[in-house]
């Protein structure tokens, strides 16, 4: 079964920066389309940026000019360049292709504040 590892979140100021890392366990990534997806408690997980197998990409507009995604093809990895973060960008972060045939991994949390 596939293994998505999402890595790099933390405790970060308004306006600060992060960038997070999206994994695989047993299938290469670039052969999906692949997703970010946030959660917030008592919301839906919302997808924030979208890639697909041609590097198109794709922005919540919540987050467009902000946040950056991409492919790391050497190193099998997704990834999501957070840029000028809000407090509202505070929520746990998931990878995913998004045709959803893969399961949901643990998510990394991003926590903005002051």
């Amino acid at each position: 079964q596939v293994h998505l590892v999402e890595s790099g979140g933390g405790l970060v100021q308004p306006g600060g920066s992060l960038r997070l890392s999206c994994a695989a366990n047993g299938t290469i990534l670039e052969i999906r389309a692949m997703g970010w997806y946030r959660q917030v408690p008592g919301n839906q997980r919302e997808l924030v940026a979208g890639i697909t197998t041609g590097d198109t990409t794709s922005y919540a507009d919540s987050v467009k000019g902000r946040f950056t995604i991409s492919r790391d093809y050497a190193k099998n990895t997704v990834n999501l360049q957070m840029n000028s973060l809000k407090v509202e960008d505070t929520a746990v972060y998931y990878c995913r292709d998004t045709g959803w045939e893969w399961p949901w991994g643990q998510g990394t949390q991003v926590t903005v504040s002051s």
